[in-house]
């Protein structure tokens, strides 16, 4: 791990990667980072079994501040999960099940590890609900409350957004959220050590609450740092494709459908994204970036972005999954030994039809199939589209109109990929 006195101050490194919106104060909190080994502490919200694209920001963010030598604490919100922040909705968030909440917390725990070491004296990852749930509510007033100004409660623009609604309201158990927020900076100092408290910029007033909170029970300066909200250059949210959250649990969002969603980032977001979310040197990222303005439509950086960013999440491995199928899907070879869930993700926008496997033993006129889920309209219509060398039997060009396929022409053990034209696929799912 490089040494806390590294040459380039890691303040410097995050906001040449494009991590900084906000610092409470700078000048003090680089004076501390250039000189002691920090420790600094990220929330992660509980709400699904899985952390998405979006977390990836403040993964990255405490994963820098750890190369620097400096002390990763990442909190899984079990005690605010309960509660749900209502910085930047307009709805209060519906309460988790506690089986299911422990369920979202064991992912995220697995997840977190893919980017930090949080083993031993390198790091930790701890739970507010184990420090929180053992206080009686009149301990919470008397200790953490006493020190809180309803004011500057009620201050906070979400807050006063909220109160303005007269259908929806706040309720005061999300009224309440950023005290048990401020509480556990509090905590983190006083057990940890912990100095300065990191996230994205709708956490700004719950950060500021905690570092006011900590110094009015503990007179200690601590600090606080916000990453800006991502949205893409089109104006979508970061981290949401085709309107799903972009998962990085492999089985909620595979890792070729996680390679492609960087993949297919817009020209103008592909530079920044490499910054963000790889540890490529940023030297070898503006090497790419050149490239890319000379010959945008070579995709190079984007194929550089998918490759570094799944690497990450889903290593090696995943990389080559995602690339053969890529290669195999997009090229002109025909689909053999494909897997049927890649196939089903793939094609999830594509017609499919259950059709009896039996009938694979005895052969199925390809005409009578085309007609049959509905790819023709007729086997008329079928033949002619097979004279005209339009119709593809798992990406392979048929030009016989009396072929009759088997179970030997299956692409994946139990699937059929036929396509009409350029675009028109239809999967055939053999049960």
């Amino acid at each position: 791990m490089a040494t806390v006195a590294a040459m380039t101050h890691v303040i410097d490194t995050l906001r040449a990667r494009g991590f900084v919106a906000d610092i409470t104060d700078e000048a003090g909190l680089r004076d501390l980072l250039a000189t002691e080994r920090v420790s600094y502490y990220v929330g992660f919200d509980p709400t699904a079994p899985s952390l998405h694209a979006g977390s990836l920001v403040g993964m990255m963010a405490m994963a820098h501040l750890q190369r620097a030598g400096h002390r990763p604490i990442a909190l899984a919100g079990g005690a605010t999960g309960r509660i749900g922040d209502p910085s930047g909705r307009d709805a209060e968030r519906e309460v988790l099940a506690e089986q299911q909440l422990e369920r979202n917390l064991a992912g995220i725990r697995r997840q977190l590890s893919l980017v930090l070491d949080l083993e031993g004296d390198a790091g930790m990852l701890v739970d507010n609900h184990d420090w929180t749930a053992p206080i009686s509510f009149l301990d919470f007033l008397r200790d953490v409350g006493m020190h809180v100004p309803v004011s500057q409660m009620l201050a906070r623009e979400s807050v006063k957004r909220r109160l303005d609604q007269r259908d929806q309201g706040l309720t005061f158990a999300e009224l309440s959220y950023q005290l048990l927020q401020a509480n556990d900076f509090a905590h983190l100092y006083a057990t940890e050590g912990c100095r300065l408290q990191g996230g994205g910029s709708d956490q700004w007033g719950n950060i500021t609450a905690g570092i006011d909170l900590t110094r009015r029970m503990h007179g200690a300066q601590v600090f606080g740092m916000t990453w800006p909200l991502l949205t893409t250059s089109d104006g979508q949210k970061f981290g949401k494709s085709a309107g799903n959250a972009v998962w990085l649990d492999p089985e909620m969002t595979s890792p070729y459908r996680y390679y492609q969603y960087w993949m297919n980032a817009t020209d103008d977001d592909v530079v920044p994204f490499l910054r963000m979310f790889t540890f490529l040197p940023l030297d070898e990222i503006d090497e790419a970036a050149a490239v890319h303005a000379q010959d945008p439509a070579a995709r190079t950086a984007h194929t550089l972005l998918a490759r570094e960013a799944t690497r990450i999440i889903h290593g090696d491995e995943g990389v080559a999954a995602a690339e053969r199928a890529t290669e195999v899907l997009f090229g002109d070879h025909p689909f053999v030994g494909m897997d049927d869930d890649l196939l089903a993700d793939v094609f999830a926008a594509a017609p499919s039809m259950e059709v009896d496997a039996a009938r694979l033993d005895e052969g199925i006129g390809l005409l009578t199939l085309l007609t049959e889920v509905g790819a023709t309209t007729s086997n008329s219509q079928a033949r002619q589209q097979v004279r005209q060398g339009a119709i593809r039997l798992n990406n392979a060009v048929v030009d016989d109109e009396r072929r009759v396929v088997t179970r030997d022409d299956l692409a994946s053990p139990t699937t059929m990929v036929l396509r009409v034209g350029k675009r028109r696929y239809h999967l055939v799912r053999f049960s």
